[in-house]
């Protein structure tokens, strides 16, 4: 893959860094047959932000939490309504166009587009063998970039080195195995364990369906069972059931004969029946017309009542009212009695206010005085504060100076200790050339002494002047407080004072009042007496006339009780002389043992079926039971059959997983991967460091199992350990070695040349000489693997100025800040 331009739009990185909108980057231009092209500037400058978007992939590697999709999102990244990356890039001879449009504002979205360029110079959207076309979805775009330029993962562990990566020594067993076989090709043998595992967990589920058959079917082996058993005595209970149908029968002769008796006993009162009726009739008549005449009179004592419950009421309102008219009477008078007695304080209040309010007005002036001379204490507190810190500068300053004083006149004392002094070698001395340098700068400096001095001395004079009126208003504070303190007391005076002053028109009002209430109480009379007003006269005389008319009608009720009871005891005697009536009761009971006697016979009858239906269905039942017995033999054969299939499919899926061909073809590229290593090492770092790769372990009871591990044998102390033991510099290099090593491994097994490697700042832990063999490394990885140029940020500037090129994002800030502002 070789990039020919990028165009960002929008990406906050560039925007803080460069102070750009947009960034397009010529990379035909700017590293025309360069191999080692750099990427400088400053910290902040977009370096980064550049790097991790010169690939086609939807992602910012160094920015991704974490590997794959939902690990990353642009929204974050991007600030204008619409941004916009378009990288021009070509793959094996054919040239494509990635444009991606971010919009985060509202619902927010991404539109990515892949373009190939067609013969006739038009950029058509891909599409792809089996159909897809690049239609702006993302997971179109995804599935055409992976296509082409294969996986995320492998792109970003053998070609692209993202700021912070993961190194390989950090990955776990799992995660660094499936690296290496998307690394190495074992896609398709995963896709086949994936299968495999998919065919074991259907044949799984179906063995649970069968089973569940199974189950279902003991639990109708049982069901039938239990049928059978209660089916058992079936000719047994047929017998019984015809003996009770019999003997229901003859029940039921028996009740009809007993109900035709009872119908006959009834036509036989019937005549006696009428007689009784009739005066029962005229008895109730009787009672009808006494209760009409009774509720009549009720309901004339109850209108009494009421008109005497509402001349109650009227009576009681009109001595609640009187009563609560005196005591509002009273309570008036009370309270003009209390104010009335405090009239003596209201004129000495009168007399005392103007006096307390020139008071009030003098002690808030002197308030506000002892305020002023507080702000002022406050003020030069302050200015001497300033003016010790200006002493406290030019003592610092002033000790600078002397230093830099002692060391002009130790430079100039050099001058006789020279051994070239006074020969002719004497001009081209740079130590002499030094010392008489100093001898000029010596007079400067000691005028910075002198004036330094001057200054102190003037500001010492200020500031005992300041001192001195700090001191001179010390009390202020205190002062001001006990001025504050009878401020407060004057005004609570004078506020007291006003009140009081303020009641004068109530004394006036409140004395009219007390004579105007006077005369309403003498007015109202003595409560203690009988009221012998014209509205009490009319209420006694309405009383005892519904008292005389309550008394009437109680006299009518005792008189027509009397001549009720005289009737009813008349006709109560003829009943007497009457027979004994017939018992309903009698009909009803022999009708319903009529009706017990019929529902028996029928259940009889019904229960004599149900034991008939029995005897045929138990025959039924053992042919069911038969069958039942085939198909449960049927369903334990398919499910052993299954579950040998399952456990062929579950070993197929793990020899086909990560710990079967994947780890052998692992196994078998550890040798080639551990030789590019370690020619890289040799041949930038000396032969002092080997690497091999060690794909199993050994547990606590020497059993081997599979492991992952990067060893390092160490030529000079003849030690070998795991890569994690390693320092953090060492782990770099050994790190980088192994990642360009996959890179020079895939390069050389010909599946796909990217011709193009990227790193950001991944010789930050080395030191000089090892960042120097590091961009040898470079070169080294280049020219083995047959690589067109590699992209890296470096803040080393030794690193730097080994690239054939560089991209110089200062000059791009600089070019930006020389535009006009609009």
């Amino acid at each position: 893959m070789q990039l020919l331009s990028l165009t960002l739009k929008g990406f906050r990185g560039i925007r803080d860094g460069l102070g750009l909108d947009a960034l397009t980057l010529d990379f035909e231009a700017l590293c025309d047959g360069a191999e080692l092209v750099a990427i400088a500037g400053a910290n902040g400058r977009g370096k980064t932000t550049v790097l991790d978007n010169m690939h086609p992939y939807l992602t910012m590697p160094s920015r991704a939490s974490a590997a794959g999709a939902g690990g990353f999102s642009y929204y974050d990244h991007v600030y204008l309504p619409e941004n916009e990356k378009e990288l021009v890039w070509a793959l094996e001879g054919q040239s494509y166009r990635s444009q991606i449009v971010i919009r985060p504002n509202g619902r927010r979205r991404t539109e990515a587009f892949l373009f190939a360029l067609s013969d006739a110079g038009a950029w058509r959207p891909v599409t792809l063998e089996d159909g897809t076309v690049s239609d702006g979805k993302v997971d179109t775009y995804t599935r055409c970039v992976e296509h082409l330029c294969g996986s995320a993962d492998t792109f970003f562990t053998s070609v692209f080195g993202a700021q912070c990566k993961r190194q390989l020594s950090d990955y776990r067993n799992a995660e660094i195995k499936t690296l290496l076989a998307d690394l190495l090709g074992q896609e398709h043998i995963r896709e086949l364990g994936r299968k495999a595992g998919e065919t074991a967990k259907l044949l799984k589920a179906g063995l649970v369906a069968l089973r569940q058959e199974a189950s279902a079917l003991d639990a109708e082996g049982e069901r039938l069972a239990r049928a059978r058993a209660d089916a058992a005595d079936a000719p047994a209970r047929a017998a019984r059931t015809q003996a009770a149908v019999a003997a229901a029968a003859s029940a039921l002769e028996e009740a009809r004969q007993a109900h035709a008796r009872a119908a006959a006993q009834r036509e036989q009162a019937r005549e006696a029946d009428a007689r009784r009726g009739q005066l029962l009739q005229e008895r109730e008549a009787a009672q009808g017309a006494g209760r009409v005449v009774l509720q009549d009179l009720a309901g004339r004592e109850q209108d009494a009542r009421q008109r005497l419950d509402r001349l109650m009421r009227r009576v009681a309102q009109r001595g609640a009212q009187a009563l609560q008219r005196r005591e509002r009477l009273e309570n008036v008078r009370s309270r003009c009695h209390a104010l009335l007695e405090r009239e003596h304080l209201v004129h000495n209040a009168l007399r005392r206010l103007p006096l307390a309010e020139q008071l009030l007005e003098l002690r808030t002036e002197r308030a506000r005085h002892r305020r002023d001379q507080v702000a002022e204490w406050e003020q030069a507190k302050g200015q001497l504060r300033i003016l010790v810190q200006r002493v406290q500068g030019i003592e610092r300053e002033a000790g600078q100076a002397v230093l830099q004083a002692q060391a002009l006149r130790r430079r100039l004392g050099l001058t006789a200790e020279v051994p070239c002094a006074g020969m002719p070698l004497q001009g081209a001395c740079q130590l002499l050339a030094d010392a008489r340098e100093a001898q000029a700068l010596i007079p400067s400096a000691d005028a910075v002494l002198r004036r330094l001095g001057d200054e102190k001395a003037e500001v010492e004079r200020e500031g005992r002047a300041v001192k001195a009126r700090v001191q001179s208003l010390s009390a202020a504070s205190g002062q001001l407080e006990a001025a504050e303190h009878r401020q407060e007391r004057a005004r609570s005076r004078a506020s007291r004072l006003a009140l009081l002053a303020a009641k004068a028109e109530e004394i006036q009002v409140a004395r009219q009042r007390l004579t105007e209430v006077q005369a309403e109480l003498d007015g109202l009379g003595d409560p203690e007496r009988d009221d012998s007003s014209a509205e009490a006269v009319a209420e006694r005389e309405e009383r005892d006339a519904i008292t005389a008319a309550m008394q009437a009608i109680d006299a009518r009720r005792t008189q027509q009780s009397d001549l009720l009871k005289q009737a009813l005891a008349r006709l109560d005697a003829v009943l007497r002389t009457l027979p004994e009536p017939f018992d309903p009761q009698q009909l009803v009971i022999a009708e319903s043992a009529r009706d017990r006697a019929i529902a028996a016979h029928g259940n009889a009858q019904g229960s004599h079926v149900d034991a008939l239906k029995e005897l045929e269905s138990l025959a039924a039942l053992r042919q069911q039971l038969d069958a039942l017995a085939q198909r449960r033999a049927a369903a334990h054969r398919r499910a052993l059959r299954i579950e040998s299939a399952m456990g062929d499919w579950a070993l197929l899926a793990r020899c086909m997983s990560n710990d079967g061909l994947i780890a052998l073809a692992i196994d078998d590229a550890g040798p080639a991967l551990s030789g590019l290593a370690n020619d890289l090492l040799l041949a930038c770092y000396g032969p002092r460091f080997t690497v091999s790769i060690l794909t199993q372990g050994e547990t606590a009871k020497g059993e081997k199992r599979e492991d992952f591990d990067i060893l390092v044998h160490d030529a000079d102390s003849g030690e070998s350990k795991s890569v994690r033991l390693m320092s953090g510099g060492e782990r770099v290099w050994i790190n980088e070695c192994l990642v360009r090593a996959v890179a020079l491994y895939l390069a050389q097994a010909g599946e796909r040349r990217y011709e193009t490697l990227f790193s950001d700042e991944a010789d930050g832990a080395l030191d000089p000489d090892r960042k120097r063999m590091f961009g040898a490394m470079k070169r080294e990885v280049l020219r083995l693997g047959g690589y067109h140029r590699e992209f890296f940020v470096s803040q080393t500037p030794e690193l730097a100025g080994m690239a054939d090129a560089v991209i110089d994002l200062e000059a791009l800030r600089a070019d930006a800040d020389a535009l006009p502002m609009e």
